[in-house]
């Protein structure tokens, strides 16, 4: 499949880059499908690769899809080609980044989880920068647009990156701030991040840059997990802690929910909780409801309900 982007050249005349992603490979749930994962390998390397490790894993109620990136000059290997999601020339806040490459990755990835059946959760993860990938695509979910401005339509529920790193974490923070809505999304996404401390390809203080980047942007719900004496490279210990983590619905993170909720609204919703702790009659509903699955859970939902409504129709709860 291949994507086409503009940009503008010398004078008047406008350059179009196409991007042939490679082939795909799809690992099917050997149980229950209850996820659906893209696996985004690193630079260089292949989907078949990572196909059979997925594969090989005991997560039977996991689909796997695992893409291959198009085959592009790299700046960072002399611009010799490689398959790769993006350009990168440096891992570094003050590079510059491949805005183009990264939108048409990302909108590749998206296109593959467009056809999942509505009740399956749908995420992506990644080695490397797979995992960069995966955390551009994260940003995307949060602000609802990729950075051409073209709206994002997945509803991502997990992202996991492993020895990665954030692109475009100099400006993410302004963007997600000035939105409720981004703000929200934000900090209700999942994200599982794990990094070897002894990594010589991309270093470990780049996966704490990249956790610092993300949570003053508003990303909450937020695990950072290091790997002592481990290199450049995953171990399945890793990925079944990181993955099992990111889709682990029991594990919500309610002050992450709360916190997303502007201030005036988090006010009027603990009055308004408040009065209704105080009609007794109204606990026949409240309780039932919030035990569908567990306490925290379903007050979870509430306040997510609740942010959506006031945050839509600037409802005031009375």
């Amino acid at each position: 499949m291949s994507y086409s982007h503009n940009t503008m050249g010398s004078g008047s005349r406008t350059a179009r880059r196409t991007f042939e992603f490679g082939r795909t490979h799809v690992v099917r749930p050997k149980g229950k499908h209850q996820a659906t994962i893209v696996w985004l390998h690193g630079l260089g390397d292949n989907g078949s690769t990572w196909s059979q490790l997925l594969e090989s894993l005991p997560l039977p109620n996991i689909k796997w899809i695992c893409p291959t990136a198009p085959t592009r000059p790299v700046a960072l290997l002399g611009g010799f080609p490689y398959s790769a999601w993006f350009d990168v020339g440096e891992l570094s806040a003050d590079g510059p980044d491949d805005w183009e490459g990264l939108d048409a990755s990302a909108a590749h990835i998206a296109n593959l989880l467009s056809t999942e059946p509505s009740d399956v959760k749908v995420g992506i993860g990644g080695f490397s920068m797979g995992a960069a990938m995966a955390l551009y695509s994260a940003t995307a979910f949060a602000l609802g647009r990729y950075g051409n401005g073209n709206p994002y339509n997945i509803n991502l529920r997990a992202i996991v990156g492993l020895s990665g790193w954030l692109p475009g974490s100099r400006c993410l923070r302004n963007k997600i701030e000035v939105s409720h809505e981004a703000a929200r999304r934000a900090a209700s996404l999942p994200i599982m991040l794990g990094h070897g401390t002894c990594d010589d390809v991309v270093p470990y203080k780049y996966g704490e840059i990249s956790v610092h980047s993300l949570s003053v942007a508003g990303f909450r719900n937020l695990s950072f997990k290091n790997y002592e004496g481990m290199g450049h490279y995953t171990v399945p210990k890793e990925m079944n802690e990181a993955i099992d983590a990111a889709l682990n619905e029991d594990q919500l993170n309610v002050p992450a929910v709360a916190s997303s909720i502007p201030y005036r609204y988090l006010q009027r919703l603990i009055e308004a909780l408040a009065d209704l702790l105080d009609r007794g009659s109204l606990l026949e509903f409240v309780l039932p409801w919030c035990q569908v699955v567990s306490l925290q859970k379903g007050t979870t939902r509430f306040h997510q309900d609740l942010a959506d409504t006031c945050a839509s129709s600037e409802y005031m709860l009375q």
